[in-house]
């Protein structure tokens, strides 16, 4: 009886289990069959409208409407209607998708507004855009989507005007701020593209953006709207640091290191920042050889923050940038320099001979020595220097560098090629070793060692300093130019000879030389080295005409020599910054970009010739 109940339970249960079991796999059938017709169904509508067979396709589209309405299906049935002479059909299904389907409403007024326009009917097209903007102000979700619609159907200042209300609904009046930027521009609203990424500026995650973007006005015609629109923001919000930062970049990227100074004076004292910034930028104009604004902005910090952390290098580095500027001024003048070393004497009584101020010690040596030919003053303060800064390696090995220079200056070149060398084996494979590579090679050079010279000279052409390496290269080339001619060399050692006669300041003398060389070897390939050499020179002592001279008998003897654009460059800049000849500078740096297209001038001409015919389109 009892094994009967058991079995029959058993029996019963077995059954039920079955039964469900059986369900179960029909309920997954059915699931996955509608999975695999619903994914049929739109692969199926895509694979007909992208073959172009397109009554295929609506049917389709029209089966996936009534269950998922999406844009890209809505768009692609609409089309697809069009490309089968429905259009009424089309027309139709979107009224009264309009009246019945609340939730995408603002898509089938946009589509119906882009039916109309395709008619020439512009006025009902617009009246539709604006009640499919109207649809979809109550929610910011709607809005994107919509602005996004408009963009996609070329509708580019309707997706403007959906973006903008959008910002209105959601408060916050620095949203969609990329996306207006680039929809202005799309549009020609340069203006306001502008006023909107300066704006932008205010979010800092944003500054890279809005930097690039501001950088895609500079130098063309638009440029003068950028600094009109940074003027204004300024004046509507005075204390929004970010607006006066954008202009500040933005006269640095003009080189209008001045007017930046006085934006970042001004930001400074608003902000009490110490004047860590201004002389971020003093520091910013040195390398860009602005040296006057540089000594303006140290200058500024040294009279503001007398008792600040950055005093001590500000009032070194006043002096130095001015120091930049007597020794960039020929001729040079000699009672300039004498008050350039009274200056660095007077702060090193006042701060003392220290870490911050050692470079002061150098700077006043290489004056007293390189042009007040007092080399003996000078060797005794750079070893001054060498005892007190003894402490940093790179410090004692540039005082060391600067002693081997002034025992050149002295006729001892004994003594410059070890100290070169000291400083060689000191700063192996460093900059500054290899800086003592290339000085010990054109000792080699003075001395008429040409072949060690260029063996040296080759070894620095792998320098990892791009300067070096260039030096190192022009002055490799000048040796293998020149000695091949006679088997004594006697050119080239007299060239040798009068440019180390200029290193020692021996002007006079030099000028000498290359005047009984050019008699002597006007048909030597060094003849163009030596007008090149000569003009320089003449250069340096203020003489214009006469480097202009000899600067035109390179292009016009020598036009396809290596020196051709280099002397017709060089013409360009004497008139350009010398003697303020606008038009003849413009006619120089037009040859150099039409003689010389391949030069390495051609950038620089370029620029300079539009800045002084005053464009600012590229």
């Amino acid at each position: 009886m009892t094994n009967e109940y058991n079995n029959v339970s058993f029996k019963k249960l077995f059954y039920i289990m079955l039964i469900r079991s059986k369900v179960i796999v029909t309920l997954l059938w059915l699931l996955s069959a509608g999975l695999v017709y619903g994914q049929g169904g739109t692969t199926l509508a895509e694979e007909y409208y992208k073959a172009g067979e397109f009554e295929k396709a609506a049917n389709e589209y029209a089966k996936l409407l009534k269950t998922d309405v999406t844009w890209t299906r809505l768009t692609r049935y609409i089309t697809s209607l069009q490309k089968t002479n429905k259009a009424e059909e089309a027309v139709k299904y979107l009224r009264k998708q309009q009246r019945s389907d609340e939730a995408n409403r603002s898509y089938y007024e946009l589509l119906s507004g882009q039916l109309a326009t395709q008619q020439g009917d512009t006025t009902q097209s617009q009246t539709q855009y604006t009640a499919a903007l109207q649809s979809s102000k109550s929610s910011i979700t709607k809005l994107e989507k919509l602005a996004t619609a408009f963009n996609e159907v070329g509708e580019t200042r309707w997706a403007v005007k959906t973006l903008e209300t959008a910002r209105e609904v959601s408060k916050d009046p620095t949203s969609y701020s990329e996306d207006l930027m680039a929809l202005y521009r799309a549009t020609g609203q340069t203006e306001k593209a502008i006023d909107e990424i300066i704006t932008t500026s205010k979010q800092t995650d944003k500054k890279e953006t809005v930097l690039a973007a501001l950088q895609g006005f500079i130098n063309t015609k638009d440029e003068p709207l950028v600094e009109k629109a940074l003027y204004t923001k300024i004046q509507q919000e005075p204390n929004e640091l970010a607006y006066n930062e954008l202009l500040i970049w933005y006269f640095v990227q003009k080189q209008k290191f001045s007017r930046a100074l006085l934006q970042e004076k001004a930001t400074d004292k608003r902000m009490k920042l110490n004047g860590s910034r201004v002389y971020d930028l003093g520091m910013l104009a040195m390398n860009n050889k602005e040296y006057k604004a540089a000594a303006d902005a140290f200058e500024y910090v040294t009279t503001t923050y007398p008792q600040g952390q950055l005093y001590p290098f500000a009032r070194r580095l006043v002096i130095s940038a001015r120091e930049e500027q007597v020794k960039n001024t020929y001729p040079i003048d000699k009672l300039e320099i004498r008050k350039l070393i009274s200056d660095y004497q007077r702060m090193l009584q006042e701060i003392g001979t220290n870490t911050k101020t050692l470079e002061a010690l150098r700077s006043t040596a290489n004056l007293y020595g390189n042009y007040l030919d007092s080399k003996d003053t000078a060797l005794t303060v750079l070893d001054l220097a060498i005892d007190l800064g003894k402490a940093d390696k790179n410090f004692v090995d540039r005082c060391k560098l600067d002693k081997g220079d002034i025992y050149l200056l002295k006729g001892e070149p004994w003594e410059s090629t070890l100290l070169y060398s000291q400083v060689e084996k000191s700063q192996k494979e460093e900059l500054l070793g290899y800086e003592a590579k290339l000085k010990n090679a054109k000792l080699h050079y003075y001395k008429g060692n040409f072949s060690v010279a260029k063996d040296l000279l080759d070894v620095l052409k792998l320098a990892t300093s791009r300067e070096i390496a260039n030096d190192a290269e022009q002055l490799s080339l000048l040796i293998v130019d020149n000695t091949g001619m006679d088997s004594t060399e006697a050119a080239m050692r007299w060239y040798a000879d009068t440019e180390l006669l200029l290193l020692q300041n021996k002007t006079d003398e030099a000028v000498d030389n290359l005047n009984k060389m050019l008699t002597k070897y006007s048909d030597h390939s060094i003849a163009d080295e030596v007008l090149w050499l000569r003009a320089n020179t003449y250069m340096k002592q203020g003489k214009n005409a006469e480097a202009l001279e000899d600067l035109k008998l390179i292009v016009n003897k020598y036009p396809n020599d290596i020196l051709g654009d280099d002397a017709l460059f060089t013409q360009g800049k004497i008139y350009d910054e010398r003697l303020k000849d606008k038009a003849t500078a413009m006619e120089a740096y037009q040859k150099v970009l039409t003689k010389y297209p391949g030069s390495i001038y051609g950038a620089e001409a370029r620029k300079r010739y539009r800045a002084l015919r005053g464009d600012t389109v590229n």
